[in-house]
């Protein structure tokens, strides 16, 4: 089912339940603003998910509610990993699925950072 974004949180989502340790992950870093996992169906060498610890929806949910210090707090976190990852050197990519039209499937706002090797383009030209 896709996700519009607009709906309430769904506290049975998946990453809901990581967060609450019902279901395993491999942290790469948790703190109290964010938690760091790995994919499990990698889409490149380095793919993990950098999930806020609120409950919030999509992007659009997140920058509406969130305080400025778990905005904040989340950003730095994902960057933070993307370092201790050796991915901030070479480059890659942070990505956010929001809504049906770009499959996001867990209705939990959340980035993807995908690295460790070259990226094709993002959109055909």
């Amino acid at each position: 089912m896709a996700v519009t974004g607009k709906e309430p949180y769904d506290d049975s989502n998946i990453f809901a339940r990581i967060l609450r340790g019902e279901i395993p992950c491999k942290k790469v870093h948790e703190d109290e603003f964010a938690l760091a996992f790995h994919d499990i169906h990698p889409q490149a060498p380095v793919h993990v998910q950098v999930i806020p610890k609120g409950r919030y929806v999509s992007f659009a949910d997140f920058g509406a509610k969130a305080s400025p210090e778990e905005i904040a707090g989340f950003y730095r976190a994902a960057a933070w990993v993307a370092k201790q990852l050796g991915i901030e050197e070479t480059g890659y990519r942070a990505i956010s699925n929001i809504g049906p039209d770009s499959h996001q499937e867990v209705p939990h706002f959340h980035l993807h950072l995908l690295g460790g090797r070259k990226m094709g383009h993002l959109l055909p030209s």
